[in-house]
């Protein structure tokens, strides 16, 4: 989990310019090494957007992740893993 800026944004979006915001890190360029000794690296870098509720539950500000995700997610974020399109 990472803090992040947000820099641009649609005018009717749930998150505004300049909204500090927390995120998970679903995407990275750097090959990321597994316990079986394979590496796994994306095209590119993605996070998604959380809120955190009272109890220090996290849950994503959106509905819809695009693309693949990692499959490391599963064992925290099952929620992100079940909304993705393709799990790596």
């Amino acid at each position: 989990m990472v803090v992040v800026a947000i820099k641009e944004s649609t005018a009717s979006a749930v998150v505004k310019k300049g909204e500090v915001s927390r995120a998970i890190i679903v995407r990275q360029r750097k090959e990321l090494r597994r316990a079986d000794g394979s590496y796994v690296r994306f095209g590119d870098n993605a996070v998604i957007l959380v809120s955190t509720n009272d109890k220090g539950e996290t849950a994503p500000v959106g509905k819809r992740v695009f693309g693949p995700v990692a499959r490391e997610l599963r064992e925290k974020f099952r929620v992100i893993t079940n909304m993705a399109e393709e799990v790596i």
